[in-house]
């Protein structure tokens, strides 16, 4: 998303990035959310990003162009995983961001700004779908029936979970990272142990349901996010077992009982929520998301449908998981 320059001075390495302002329209917003975390991160000893200070106060630069530069200190050592191999990395990584969020249960500092407003909202992007579906000005809808089927099937219970969750249960807003995969990890390169999430752009006022929801979305099946072949994309009970195991044993018992209850809901609402945003791109003319041939969005789309019904098929057996003791 933005543009990254290892950057060496005295001896020390440096991370260098001019921000992608067209994704992230407040910055400066950003960056204050991103020094008040990892302050607070500090403070509670964990391993966290170091925000290098702008010499005119803040941390960020403009450029006479009117760039924003941001700049971090390189974390040595490290290597990053695209995605998890198998179901010892789904729970690693889902233990790693659940102690994130446990180290930010009691944050107290300045209040986070909402940078990316209705971000989650799930309600809006299913009215973007319908609007583009209707206007079709690519001449796209017709070849993506099978999709929109599965979206008219699970819209009246997924669209407004989210919201839901907040209104009629104790689903609290906390700290939520709002992009939780195993992508956003460091791992010790020697140890192979997660050491540091990274990626903190999104970090603002969310709920926990939010991350666990991509958790499971990103790292619950073996396929590629943009497998051909949807019928790949099938939830598997081990990975899903991993990932509850982590993410419990990372928040400890910070979640309240119903949001507990809720999470197997959550994982299906954010893995529907992303096949809307795939297909809704898909029918914009791939304007988000980027392509490396015709149809990617669209194979996504499928692929997180697929992974959505399997999510349901083995739904009591996975609330039965989550129940576990």
């Amino acid at each position: 998303i933005h543009r990254s320059f290892v950057v060496t001075a005295s001896e020390r390495r440096y991370l260098l990035q001019r921000m992608n302002t067209s994704v992230f329209r407040a910055p400066e917003l950003v960056m204050d959310n991103i020094a008040a975390v990892t302050a607070h991160l500090v403070k509670r000893g964990q391993r966290t990003l170091t925000v290098i200070p702008a010499r005119a106060g803040g941390s960020l630069v403009r450029d006479h162009a009117g760039g924003c530069w941001r700049m971090f200190d390189l974390i040595e050592g490290v290597v990053t995983r695209e995605r998890a191999n198998d179901a010892a990395d789904a729970g690693s990584a889902a233990r790693a961001f659940g102690q994130f969020q446990r180290a930010l249960e009691d944050y107290r500092g300045p209040r986070l700004h909402v940078t990316m407003p209705g971000f989650h909202d799930t309600l809006q992007r299913v009215a973007a779908l319908d609007l583009a579906r209707a206007e079709d000005w690519n001449d796209r809808a017709g070849e993506a029936a099978d999709a929109f089927e599965c979206v008219d099937r699970h819209r009246s219970r997924l669209a407004n979970f989210f919201m839901a969750a907040q209104v009629r249960y104790e689903a609290i807003v906390r700290v939520a990272h709002h992009d939780a995969k195993i992508a956003n990890l460091l791992f010790d390169a020697a140890s192979g142990e997660p050491i540091c999430v990274v990626d903190l752009d999104t970090v603002m006022p969310g709920l926990s349901l939010f991350d666990f929801g991509d958790l499971v979305r990103s790292m619950v099946s073996s396929a590629a996010e943009d497998e051909p072949d949807p019928s790949r994309g099938a939830a598997e009970p081990a990975r899903f077992a991993a990932i509850v195991r982590g993410y419990l044993d990372g928040v400890h018992h910070m979640l309240s009982a119903d949001e507990r209850g809720l999470l197997p809901f959550a994982a299906e609402a954010m893995v529907f929520e992303q096949g809307v945003r795939f297909l809704t791109d898909h029918l914009e003319g791939d304007e988000y998301y980027r392509i490396d041939r015709a149809g990617q969005n669209l194979d996504r789309a499928r692929t997180q449908f697929a992974l959505l019904e399997s999510l349901v098929q083995q739904e009591a057996e996975f609330s039965r998981m989550v129940a576990k003791p």
